[in-house]
C-alpha cells in the first residue's frame, strides 16, 4: 500500500512547531502508513523535536524535514506573500502538493494568504471559478457540511451551485453517503424568501441532479435538517464565529455557576462525567479542519489558535480526503455536469488570469 505523504507548514499559525510537530508525531504514531513532512525552520523544527518526550523510531522514520526559511505573518497582505514569500513554510508545503511531493498539506497560517497561494500555485479545478471552504460543524444527527467559511464575501447563483455540488462530493466520499441532502441557507425556508442571487441559486439547485432539499434557516444547521448546507462566504463565516462564541459563552456559564459556592463546587463533582459529555459534544477543536475545496491539490486550513489535539485533527481531515481519493470524484462529477450541459462557468471565471499576473508583478 502507498503511503499517504502530508505536508505540514510548521511555522503557521499563532504559536507554530510547539504545536505542529507534536500534532505530528501523535499523527504518525496513530497513522503507520502515512508520512509527514515538516516545512519549516529546521532549527525550530528540531527544537520541537527535541522537546518532545520519548519518539517510537518508527515514527521518526517516517518524518521529513524541508527546509523553508520564510514566514507568512498573520496579518500579511495576500499580494505580499504570493510575490516575495516564495520560500515560506506555507508557499513550499502547497508547492509540495503542486509536485506530487506530497498528497496534501496542512496550515493554520494566515487564511487569505494560504487560499490566494493555494489558487495561484494549484489552479482551480476545470469548471470551478472559485474556491470554498468548507468545514465540519456538529449536528443533533450527526456532522453538517458548510460551505463556504469565508473564501468569498460575494458569491453569484452559478458559485454557489458550484459549492453545493463540491460539498456533496465531500460529504458523500468521506460519509459514504451515496446521495447527501443539500440545503441553501436562507432567512426563511420558503421558494419566495432571500435576495434575487439565493433565489436564482435555489432555481439551479433544484435542476441540478444534487439532492437538493430546499432552503434552511440558521437553526437548520445544528437540527442537522441536511447534510450540506450552502452559502457565500460572509454569511458562512459570520455564522461559524458566532457559533464558536455562543459554544464558548456556555462554557463559561456553567464554570461560572458551578464556583460560585462550595455546595455547588461539590455538586460539580457529582455531575462531573454529564459536564464532561457536554464538554466533549460542543468542543469545537474536534471539528477543527477546513477544506480548501475546487484545487487541483488537497489544501486543509486549521484554526491559526489551534492546540496539539485540535491540529491534529486537521491533519487526520487531510488524510481522509487524499485517500477517499476526493479530488477525481469532484473533477469527474464537474466533467459529467458538463457534458450533460447541467454546469456551466460563471462569466467571472477570469480571476485565474488575474492571479496569474501577481508573477510578473
Amino acid at each position: 500500500m502507498m503511503q499517504t505523504k502530508i505536508a505540514i507548514d510548521a511555522m503557521g499559525g499563532d504559536v507554530g512547531p510547539s504545536v505542529t510537530v507534536p500534532a505530528a508525531l501523535t499523527f504518525l504514531a496513530q497513522s503507520p502508513d502515512c508520512r509527514v513532512l515538516l516545512v519549516g525552520r529546521t532549527g525550530d523544527i528540531k527544537a520541537a523535536l527535541s522537546d518532545a518526550r520519548s519518539v517510537a523510531r518508527d515514527v521518526l522514520s517516517r518524518l521529513e524535514i524541508i527546509e523553508a526559511p520564510e514566514l507568512v505573518g498573520m496579518d500579511e497582505d495576500i499580494r505580499s506573500a504570493i510575490r516575495n514569500k516564495k520560500r515560506s513554510s506555507m508557499r513550499v508545503a502547497i508547492d509540495l502538493v503542486k509536485s506530487g511531493d506530497s498528497h496534501a498539506c496542512v496550515s493554520a497560517g494566515n487564511t487569505g494568504a494560504l487560499m490566494g497561494t493555494a489558487k495561484f500555485v494549484l489552479k482551480t479545478l476545470p469548471g470551478i471559478d472559485r474556491p470554498a471552504i468548507c468545514g465540519v460543524l456538529p449536528s443533533r444527527k450527526g456532522v453538517v457540511y458548510v460551505l463556504d467559511l469565508g473564501a468569498n464575501a460575494e458569491s453569484t447563483s452559478e458559485h454557489l451551485l458550484q459549492f453545493a455540488i463540491m460539498g456533496a462530493m465531500l460529504c458523500s466520499a468521506v460519509e459514504g453517503k451515496p446521495s447527501p441532502t443539500v440545503g441553501l441557507l436562507n432567512i426563511g425556508s420558503e421558494e419566495i424568501k432571500g435576495n434575487e442571487i439565493t433565489k436564482s441559486a435555489g432555481e439551479l439547485l433544484k435542476s441540478s441532479h444534487l439532492n437538493f432539499y430546499g432552503n434552511v434557516e440558521g437553526t437548520d444547521i445544528y437540527k442537522g435538517t441536511t447534510d450540506v448546507v450552502v452559502c457565500d462566504g460572509f454569511v458562512g463565516n459570520v455564522m461559524l464565529k458566532a457559533s464558536e462564541g455562543i459554544a464558548k459563552m456556555m462554557g463559561d456559564f456553567l464554570k461560572e455557576e458551578y464556583t460560585k459556592s462550595p455546595i455547588r463546587k461539590l455538586m460539580a463533582l457529582a455531575s462531573l462525567p454529564a459536564l464532561n459529555g457536554f464538554r466533549a459534544r460542543v468542543d469545537h477543536r474536534q471539528y477543527n479542519g477546513a477544506a480548501l475545496l475546487g484545487l487541483r491539490g488537497i489544501v486543509v486550513k486549521s484554526h491559526g489558535s489551534a492546540d496539539t489535539f485540535s491540529f491534529g485533527r486537521a491533519i487526520l481531515r487531510a488524510q481522509s480526503e487524499a485517500e477517499h481519493g476526493l479530488l477525481g470524484k469532484i473533477s469527474a462529477e464537474i466533467e459529467r455536469l458538463h457534458r450533460e450541459g447541467l454546469l456551466v462557468p460563471s462569466a467571472s471565471s477570469d480571476e485565474s488570469e488575474s492571479s496569474s499576473k501577481l508573477a510578473a508583478e
